[in-house]
């Protein structure tokens, strides 16, 4: 009966495979259509941002592919491909049999099957019908083509893992070479991914970023079998495991080499907020992101403008011919980021070169540490102007901007290389727009740090990093007065604690909008085609939302506002047209030197809101000088990258009417003195002052020879002090807070 019954079975297959077989039509591999891909676009829906699934793939011939890899390639997946027909019977029926006895489920699928099932959408589904359709396909395949077209072809379609496709961008994304430059070692790495070449909930895969010890065993697996089939001689087998590069910070790689390739790390955390993925490798049912977006199909509107972005890459790109940084040092880096203040909009994004490297202007996950913030020096006072216009201060409040040393601190806090020649009787406006840091210090003291921080949080800055040891601290999810002064000092004032590029441009965008907050995002819409009617439809539960929240009081932004619409134009990067723009440069020193490590430009208007950047993207090199070997500092290249950008971006936008400093608050709150009186201006000789004011005034002289001394000196003094920063560097110099954490040196 069973022989019977097994008779039947064959007989049954036979005639549909036989079926099969007759009715099916062969398409030449350069016809196969490969698996569906996602495309993300700018907001007008015509520019391209990046094509996932199918970008990260270079075709190349079989010349340029090593023998030894092919070889290495069919002793990890087929050592029979050069001997059958396409597919392996043995195999198959040894398959059947151990998942007919419930053993490990086998597929025993061929290279030349496996390039069906990869070339086939209708061969995607795992079922005995699809296999003995691949079964088919791959005889057919045999039949038209000779090995090395299967093999060639097999090899630009496969999938290696971190977004690769085809040997060519795997060579590349794994080992930073071509593929005709692989050694045999790492042809057997990147063969022996291609069983599993991502971790799964139930398999760790085979890279060996993520599972050393499988990847080391599946590498000795695939030089066994070269060995055992006679492609490689026994003594010329690697004994040592080729060094791989690590994996892409910030993102997989996958269709995101270029300047825009950031926004997909971006697209892919807000896909995860509605469900439709995990970037976690949590378990569950949800696919990974990753996986989503290569073969999801998906049609992905952001917010990026594609002529705001395209002036951002023009002006920030090192490579580009006329940007800004162009025939700079190589070492030196810029990102900025622009959003709409009305909405959150994220216009235009530059965090380097490529989504799958360091992302400059964001956050990004180093060995499980998030890091990714700068030191925003000055142009981190904005938020402290507005904490000190909250408490009731007026901008025409007095201060003392002499260097001194606080208690607690070894050295004297200075004014960054600026003569105070306000001295005690500095106001907070003035203050701002001169960038002096000791009137910010005692405003800090004052309110106390924690108000800083909280304004900085309602305006949108959600992370915030100390420095010695270096660790990030998130704003939301824990409160002001817990963080500081334990944590962030008084000289958070002027902007010692790191934050990114991203956070800093969505704080400018709240004081633009008013004090009305909008988280900065990237999307806009995500679509999916319908199967049935081929329209493409919004997938349920994306989309923007514009739930705009009145954070800080717009009294308190007009003032800030009034104020800042000062800098531009004393810094250099007035907006063409007189287009009125508030701004504030900040520049940060690097520590124990005369030289600076970051510096930045930032800024807005009622349309955008826009944060500039510059540091070192060399660890060995971490100053920043310009071509010449000068400093530079917040009005130099961050301020000519601000003005430029601005100026392209807002071409044809209406200006915007600003505030006037209205001086609302208290303008006795600082602790600051009111300036001597000057004296009268009588003329020559005195004539235009009557006898009583004159002898008043000789007497005064007499006594006022001594008082102008006096001003003099405090003057002199007030100015030593400056000049002595100056002349140690214009440090802002000081030891370790009592409270344990640690200050580096400043700049305005």
């Amino acid at each position: 009966m069973i022989a019977s019954f097994a008779v039947f079975i064959m007989l049954a297959g036979l005639g549909v495979v036989g079926f099969t077989y007759f009715s099916t039509n062969v398409v030449l591999p350069d016809q196969i259509p490969l698996p569906q891909s996602t495309t993300v676009y700018t907001s007008d829906g015509k520019g391209l941002v990046a094509k996932l699934g199918n970008e990260n793939r270079t075709l190349i011939t079989n010349s340029q592919m090593p023998q030894h890899v092919r070889d290495a390639v069919a002793a990890a997946e087929d050592r029979n491909f050069y001997r059958h027909s396409g597919v392996d019977y043995k195999g198959i029926a040894r398959a059947a049999w151990n998942n007919f006895t419930d053993g490990d489920r086998q597929g025993a699928s061929t290279i030349t099957q496996q390039y069906a099932r990869n070339a086939y959408e209708s061969l995607e589904d795992d079922t005995y019908a699809r296999k003995v359709r691949e079964a088919i396909f791959a005889s057919k395949l045999n039949d038209e083509f000779s090995k090395d077209e299967i093999m060639e072809n097999y090899l630009n379609v496969i999938y290696f893992g971190r977004g690769a496709y085809g040997v060519e961008a795997a060579a590349q994304t794994f080992f930073g070479k071509p593929a005709s430059k692989l050694t045999v070692g790492e042809g057997a790495v990147l063969a022996g991914m291609i069983k599993q070449p991502e971790k799964t909930a139930t398999h760790n895969g085979y890279d060996p970023a993520t599972s050393p010890e499988d990847a080391k065993a599946r590498w000795d697996y695939v030089l066994d079998g070269m060995v055992a089939e006679g492609w490689l001689d026994a003594a010329e087998r690697p004994t040592e495991y080729p060094e791989v590069k690590p994996p892409a910070e910030g993102g997989n790689g996958f269709g995101v080499a270029t300047p825009r390739g950031n926004v997909i790390n971006y697209v892919r955390a807000e896909m995860e907020q509605w469900g439709l993925c995990t970037n976690t490798g949590a378990e569950g049912k949800q696919p990974s992101c990753v996986d989503a977006l290569r073969t999801g199909g998906y049609k992905i509107t952001t917010t990026i403008d594609n002529k705001m972005q395209t002036a951002m890459e023009k002006a920030a790109r090192a490579g580009t011919k006329g940007s800004v940084l162009d025939g700079q040092p190589e070492n030196l880096m810029a990102a900025g980021v622009a959003i709409d203040p009305k909405t959150g909009r994220v216009l235009a994004y530059y965090g380097g070169e490529s989504g799958g490297d360091l992302d400059w202007a964001g956050k990004n996950t180093v060995g499980g540490v998030l890091s990714g913030g700068h030191p925003p020096a000055s142009s981190f006072k904005v938020y402290t102007l507005a904490a000190a216009i909250d408490a009731g201060i007026s901008v025409n409040s007095l201060w003392d901007a002499t260097p001194f040393t606080p208690e607690g601190y070894e050295n004297r806090v200075y004014n960054a290389g600026r003569n105070a020649t306000c001295g005690k009787s500095c106001t907070l406006d003035e203050s701002t727009v001169k960038s002096y840091n000791v009137p910010f210090f005692h405003v800090a003291e004052q309110i106390g740090p924690d108000k800083v921080i909280g304004m900085a949080r309602q305006a949108g800055i959600t992370t915030m990093w100390t420095d010695n040891p270096v660790k990030p601290y998130n704003l939301l999810a824990e409160k002001p007065e817990d963080l500081a002064p334990r944590h962030f000092d008084r000289v958070v004032g002027y902007g010692q604690y790191p934050i990114t590029v991203l956070d800093h441009a969505n704080g400018l965008a709240t004081l633009a909008n008013d004090g009305v907050f909008h988280q900065a995002h990237f999307v806009l819409k995500v679509e999916q085609k319908d199967d049935k009617t081929g329209e493409w439809k919004v997938v349920g539960g994306t989309g923007e939302k514009l739930d705009g929240q009145q954070r800080i009081r717009k009294e308190v932004t007009d003032e800030v506002t009034a104020v800042l619409r000062q800098i531009p134009r004393a810094s250099g990067a007035a907006l063409s047209g007189g287009r009125p723009a508030a701004g504030k440069t900040g520049t940060w020193e690097l520590q124990d030197t005369r030289n600076n490590s970051n510096a930045w430009m930032v800024g807005y208007d009622d349309n955008l809101a826009t944060a500039f950047w510059v540091g070192s993207a060399d660890p060995d090199e971490p100053a920043i000088l310009n071509k010449n070997n000068g400093n530079i500092g917040g009005s130099d290249l961050p301020a000519d990258l601000w003005k430029r950008f601005m100026d392209e971006a807002l071409d044809g936008a209406p200006k915007s009417d600003l505030p006037q400093i209205t001086g609302v608050g208290d303008d006795t709150a600082g602790n600051g003195e009111p300036p001597e009186p000057e004296e009268p201006d009588c003329g020559l000789f005195g004539l235009f002052c009557d006898d009583d004011d004159n002898d008043d005034d000789n007497g005064g002289n007499n006594n006022g020879g001594n008082n102008n001394n006096g001003n003099n000196g405090g003057n002199n003094n007030g100015n030593n002090g400056g000049g002595n920063g100056g002349g140690n560097g214009g440090d802002i110099g000081f030891p370790p807070p009592p409270n344990g954490g640690t200050e580096r040196p400043g700049r305005g």
